[in-house]
């Protein structure tokens, strides 16, 4: 069934309650390949249990995360063919560890963008602490529907990207992805087969199975945290992307950095095609 504007602009995403345990918060950092030195005790802080641990400040990505609700034929939402398109994550409080986090979801915006080429989907979330009620952090995201357009949706407005920066990078920062790094992502809670099963890949269009978007969203904001805030999350504030391309599992993402008074603006590539696979990026400092 086609895209019913008003059904999908009032979809009922559930309210999640999840309970945040050590050991969750630890998964989402070694699904970014956190770990990988076990001497590094930079790194080891945000897998490691005890009074110094940390989140990572990308976590909330994940936090009260509904699922693979786009999946649900109510949508009218080609499901196979969806891509992340753009990211943000803006952090108002220090993460917990653990704890019981609330999500709540809501579609912002849709735009028709016209029979074969696509639409865009807008989607929020806030993330909030459920003992004090604290709004931990804001979650939006843009999801590209490549399957759908043309069921005379709205055609706007469309939201614009953070600029690009101009001329070269200040600093660069590589950071290695593992083959089975899909694999483990999706233990975070999200489930799309695009990033499990060979043969839904190539019914999308893809050679193999791809790397979550919000997977190099978190990668390259590992690169972030340790370039450009020196390893603090105190310091991580907002950060949003838009995603060009994607990356397959064991390719090793340089992101390009050009500081400045407030933050950075970023970029990110694979090496070993020479690929933009994040662009538009910026991050503000706290």
């Amino acid at each position: 069934m086609p895209i019913v504007t008003e059904t999908l602009l009032n979809f009922p995403i559930p309210e999640i309650r999840q309970v945040l345990r050590w050991q969750d918060t630890a998964l989402y950092a070694l699904s970014l390949g956190v770990g990988q030195d076990p001497m590094d005790e930079a790194d080891l802080r945000f897998v490691t249990e005890g009074a110094a641990m940390q989140a990572l400040p990308t976590i909330p990505v994940v936090l009260g995360y509904p699922g693979f609700w786009l999946a649900d034929p109510a949508t009218g939402v080609d499901a196979v063919r969806l891509v992340a398109g753009e990211q943000s994550v803006e952090l108002h409080a220090p993460l917990p560890v653990e704890g019981e986090i609330i999500g709540r979801s809501r579609v912002t915006g849709l735009v028709d963008r016209g029979a074969g080429k696509g639409a865009l989907l807008y989607v929020a979330r806030e993330v909030i602490e459920a003992a004090t009620g604290q709004t931990l952090a804001t979650v939006d995201q843009t999801i590209f529907l490549r399957g759908d357009g043309g069921f005379g949706g709205p055609t706007g407005p469309v939201k614009k990207p953070a600029p690009e920066a101009e001329g070269p990078p200040a600093l660069t920062l590589d950071l290695p992805t593992r083959p089975e790094m899909a694999l483990l992502y999706r233990l975070n809670g999200d489930h799309n087969p695009l990033h499990s099963s060979p043969g839904l890949a190539a019914k999308a269009g893809f050679p193999r199975p791809i790397l979550h978007g919000l997977g190099t969203f978190g990668v390259v904001g590992r690169a972030l945290l340790r370039a450009v805030c020196g390893g603090d999350p105190a310091r991580f504030g907002r950060m949003e992307c838009r995603f060009s391309a994607p990356v397959f599992p064991g390719e090793t993402i340089r992101t390009e950095i050009w500081p400045d008074a407030t933050g950075a603006a970023f970029r990110s590539r694979v090496m070993e095609r020479d690929v933009v696979v994040i662009s538009n990026g910026r991050l503000t400092l706290r």
